[in-house]
């Protein structure tokens, strides 16, 4: 008689098992995107990123203004109206007031590490742009056997980015925690977050120009009223700071991605230290700062903040919404459009005190529908339509 071999029955149900879990991963995933599909919001076709002069009660609570970007990450409005912004691969677009979007890019950087969480990251307009026609940007590069990042001008003449300037060099880099938010502050300095590349306790040394913010002029040299001598370094102790917005106040504010929750809004001063890796939540330690705010055991995944007629509102990625905070002594947290679009990535408020808001599903972390990812124009004033209040 042949005796059956248990080996083999063994290795015949273990096969039988992975192409079940194969299969039962496969229908989650259809039914998820399914569901995404059919949660969003339908929006018409795009529209100008400047809506018509008309009563913001006549406008829509949002509008399709670009779709099917490849990973979009920052954006900034030009003097007069257009957009400009990244996307992570190293292309820097534009969606011009009249035309719409270019099908062409202004300019792609070939030295992008599109790696992770880097790339091409952060986009901002000098603030006299009319005048020296400046555009900055922060991204990730390969710098031998590591990665780094970097901050770089070019001037814009008619649709191309000419005369590439290094602001600064030599921010530690990684797949994760790169930071890369830049914004010109109400002082007419350059802000720029950097995270910590990934290696936490290079956030507590101040020589080190990981998981900072740093401040610069706007030709990268260093402002005589900066906290450290002869430092970029405005502030310290971040992990992976992905938000800067000032109030009507002049008061900045910062958002943070947080381990493991404990996702942060700060208030940010010059020369402290926000705590990571030694504090996080409602720890406290002499000498060390905490959050105005904290997601506690909820993740938000908080990357870009603006301000705008009393409250802060920040893009949510795991969280999947936009985030409202009023500014008072009792800082109060409102979640808006839960689920309807996505991972969000960035918030701005436009020219016309509309909120543009950019997707970011094709990041490799979401489930990207047929249009995504998008630049969306949402009415502030309509907001709490959609929340049902």
């Amino acid at each position: 008689m042949r005796r059956k071999c248990p080996n083999r029955n063994k290795k015949l149900l273990i096969a039988v098992l992975i192409i079940f879990g194969v299969l039962l991963m496969g229908l989650t995933l259809r039914d998820f995107l399914a569901d995404r599909q059919s949660g969003i919001p339908q929006i018409e076709s795009p529209t100008s990123p400047v809506p018509e002069n008309k009563s913001m009660e006549d406008v829509p609570l949002f509008d399709l203004v670009a779709k099917k970007l490849d990973v979009p990450w920052a954006l900034d409005f030009l003097p007069y109206g257009s957009i400009i912004f990244t996307e992570r691969a190293g292309r820097i677009r534009l969606i011009d007031i009249r035309e719409g979007l270019l099908p062409d890019s202004l300019l792609t950087i070939d030295e992008v590490a599109n790696i992770g969480e880097g790339g091409l990251l952060g986009i901002a307009a000098h603030p006299d742009f009319t005048r020296n026609r400046f555009i900055y940007v922060y991204y990730t590069y390969r710098a031998g056997t590591d990665f780094a990042n970097k901050v770089v001008r070019f001037r814009m003449q008619d649709r191309s980015l000419l005369d590439e300037t290094l602001i600064i060099d030599g921010i530690p880099g990684a797949s994760i925690h790169n930071g890369g938010r830049l914004k010109f502050g109400p002082d007419g300095l350059l802000y720029i977050t950097t995270g910590d590349a990934a290696t936490s306790n290079v956030a507590q040394d101040k020589n080190s120009l990981a998981g900072k913010i740093l401040r610069l002029k706007d030709d990268g040299t260093i402002p005589e009223n900066n906290p450290f001598p002869v430092s970029p370094v405005y502030s310290f102790g971040h992990r992976n700071p992905q938000g800067l917005a000032w109030d009507d106040r002049g008061r900045l504010f910062a958002t943070e991605h947080g381990q493991q929750a404990n996702d942060e809004l700060n208030l940010i001063e010059p020369g402290k230290n926000y705590g990571w890796p030694n504090i996080r939540g409602d720890e406290k330690a002499q000498g060390l700062v905490n959050p105005v705010l904290h997601s506690a055991t909820d993740t938000w995944a908080p990357s870009g903040i603006a301000y705008y007629n009393g409250s802060l509102f920040f893009a949510g990625l795991r969280g999947q919404g936009l985030f409202e905070v009023i500014v008072d002594d009792k800082p109060t947290l409102r979640r808006h459009l839960s689920g309807s679009f996505g991972r969000l990535r960035d918030v701005v408020v436009g020219p016309d005190n509309y909120l543009y808001i950019l997707t970011s599903n094709k990041d490799g972390r979401g489930g990207p529908a047929e249009d995504d990812d998008r630049i969306i124009r949402i009415n502030p004033k309509k907001l709490n339509e959609l929340d049902g209040s």
